[in-house]
């Protein structure tokens, strides 16, 4: 961790995405769409991140690493219920069907990689089997979340620094969530690492789930992407990454050599995660963000009443 500790605080943001416009990247759609599905994984797979380190939480010795896992539990749990948000209020009213995408995050998340006892029987030896087997299977549960979260911080980054998505006609609060959760992944980038590391992960494990993690992850953005394209007649489901590529042209969609090279860092042996992007920026974007903004005077509002 790093020597100048920064304390991390959950943001209770609102957004009202009543009036927001199916394609809130005007002229864009494939860019719309394919950041649109970020909101069909999200809700499952951050609250799975949270119940994998409230399991974590009584093995944590160091108070300041505590400190940050509780932090970045709090902070993954309105990530999810803000993107839950963005499915009701936004993606339903459009009349967009979701269900069948939300039913395989569910399945990833809530069934194939959540915790399942052997139950190898309930004697001496088979209890300190089991016991060993569950922090083996808690460690490597880590080791997939701290990969997922180095390419949440890589797209983090990108939003934050995307200069064609400050065009003044794209919907301000849709991009407000995004680039507010894009800065809360930069800030809390390192706590997936070093908790992993502190419970006697190793640099092999981490390196083998985001080999295995990163082609899933991109196959779970493109079923989902395309799902919402086949929806729309004037854009259809075909060619889902030529049409990523295209939007990367105009800057509306990180590049895909860019995330694969993100992925290559990853490998390098002296990789930590407090070298992939700036803080400062991260907090930069919190004093302008114009619901972290309304939250912070609600927060003041209450202390005061």
């Amino acid at each position: 961790m790093n020597a100048a500790h920064h304390a991390l605080v959950p943001r209770r943001v609102r957004f009202d995405l009543s009036r927001t416009p199916l394609h809130w990247i005007p002229h864009d759609p494939d860019a719309s769409y394919v950041m649109n599905s970020i909101h069909l994984l999200l809700p499952a797979g951050e609250f799975w991140f949270c119940r994998v380190y409230n399991r974590a939480l009584p093995f944590v010795t160091d108070p300041t690493l505590r400190d940050d896992v509780q932090g970045f539990v709090r902070q993954e749990a309105i990530h999810a219920r803000s993107h839950q948000t963005a499915l009701n209020e936004y993606l339903r009213r459009h009349g967009v069907e979701i269900d069948s995408v939300l039913r395989v995050a569910d399945f990833v998340f809530g069934q194939a990689l959540e915790e399942t006892p052997l139950r190898l029987g309930n004697n001496f030896i088979t209890r300190r089997l089991e016991k060993r087997l569950e922090k083996w299977r808690l460690r490597q549960r880590l080791a997939i979340i701290a990969a997922v979260e180095h390419y949440t911080c890589v797209l983090g980054k990108w939003v934050l620094e995307a200069d064609a998505l400050n065009a003044p006609n794209i919907d301000p609060d849709l991009l407000d969530l995004f680039r507010w959760h894009g800065a809360e992944e930069v800030e809390h980038r390192c706590v997936a690492h070093d908790l992993h590391a502190h419970l006697g992960g190793t640099t092999l494990e981490r390196q083998g789930w985001a080999v295995v993690g990163f082609p899933l992850l991109l196959a779970l953005l493109a079923y989902s992407g395309k799902h919402l394209m086949a929806q729309d007649p004037a854009v259809g489901g075909r060619f889902f990454f030529g049409r990523w590529a295209r939007a990367s042209r105009r800057g509306t969609l990180p590049k895909l050599e860019s995330l694969f090279g993100a992925a290559l860092r990853y490998l390098d042996p002296g990789y930590h995660p407090a070298d992939e992007a700036s803080l400062q920026e991260a907090l930069a974007y919190f004093g302008k963000s114009p619901a972290v903004q309304a939250a912070l005077a609600r927060e003041r509002e209450r202390q005061a009443a």
